[in-house]
């Protein structure tokens, strides 16, 4: 039988209804007694790392649950992170660049009713959860939610109340859960030594190009990061105007040696900046990232990952290019 490590954070399904709404207060032993079918498919231990609402996540929790895997990564064959799901999707892409190449499963789980509602998806979830974990099909990081495996770098939650909250962007589930029966798709890559990495650049900011954008919108948002990453409008490229100082800007910032991500805000398909001549003009530039087929929680992490390890452009540019968890899977 399988030694799994439960790793707690939080999140609806640990939450109870108090006096200021729903607040996380169940350990995940606590969780677990709600599941007793669990012991019959893995051995478990617990740690509760927090216990917080998702919302308040931090690139420190990240580092944090990225630790306690790296610290018991021989002990266990498998691990299970229960978590809010509102900012699960960017927890579960940093944790695909902050442990690189794992051989076992880091399944992230959650819930959008707590486990002690009678109609929750909660019992449900975890016992997929674990169910993955022990199979021995599935490597890396992973969230199993709603019946559905999908990969850590192109999870995304598109259902702020269903219970099919969560959806693979621009990628295929990994494998389906049937009554607790795992049919697995894509198999697992060959690993042999995880790569650990203990580092974050915060200084990356985000933000969604809207019509008649305030350029001082942008101006602000570089003078404090060391990379933006812009959604921009359908396969990507930067509105022109009549001033064109938006593109002065760009040139400013890079100059300066800031690096910007352009992306786009439509959910599938990607960007492709050589289509049209508001974007043709910005590949020209080195330190302009096109994101391709990258979800924003990927983009997000990776730039974060990469540079708290470089900011030469060259190698940040190579980084950024080379598919981590298949992040990318059309560059040009």
């Amino acid at each position: 039988m399988k030694n799994i490590l439960m790793i707690g954070t939080g999140g609806t399904i640990a939450s109870e209804m108090t006096p200021d709404g729903l607040t996380p207060e169940l350990t995940p032993a606590q969780l677990l007694k709600y599941v007793p079918a669990i012991r019959d498919v893995c051995r478990v231990d617990c740690v509760n790392l927090f216990s917080l609402d998702s919302t308040n996540i931090t690139p420190a929790h990240w580092l944090q649950i990225a630790s306690a895997i790296r610290d018991s990564y021989d002990v266990y064959d498998g691990f299970v992170i229960s978590h809010g799901t509102d900012t699960m999707a960017y927890t579960a892409a940093a944790l695909s660049y902050l442990v690189q190449g794992a051989d076992k499963a880091i399944i992230l789980t959650g819930a959008q009713k707590p486990i002690n509602y009678d109609s929750t998806d909660s019992k449900l979830n975890l016992m997929d959860a674990f169910v993955c974990a022990a199979s021995g099909e599935i490597a890396g990081v992973n969230i199993v939610f709603s019946g559905r495996v999908i990969l850590g770098t192109h999870a995304r939650k598109t259902c702020s109340k269903s219970f099919a909250a969560f959806s693979s962007i621009n990628y295929p589930n990994v494998g389906i859960l049937l009554d607790h029966r795992l049919v697995c798709y894509i198999p697992p890559e060959a690993f042999y030594a995880p790569g650990f990495y203990d580092r974050l650049n915060e200084k990356v900011a985000l933000v969604k190009m809207v019509p008649g954008l305030d350029p001082d919108v942008l101006d602000y948002l570089l003078s404090r990061s060391d990379a933006l990453i812009m959604e921009c409008f359908g396969v990507g490229g930067l509105p022109a105007y009549e001033d064109e100082k938006l593109l002065r800007l760009v040139k400013k910032h890079t100059a300066a040696g800031k690096f910007i991500v352009v992306t786009t805000q439509v959910q599938n398909e990607g960007s492709d900046l050589s289509v049209y001549s508001v974007g043709h003009g910005l590949k020209e530039n080195p330190l302009v990232l096109e994101g391709y087929d990258m979800t924003s929680e990927s983009l997000y992490a990776k730039m974060m990952w990469i540079l708290g390890r470089t900011k030469d452009p060259r190698e940040v540019a190579r980084l950024f290019y080379t598919p981590v968890a298949h992040d990318m899977l059309r560059k040009e």
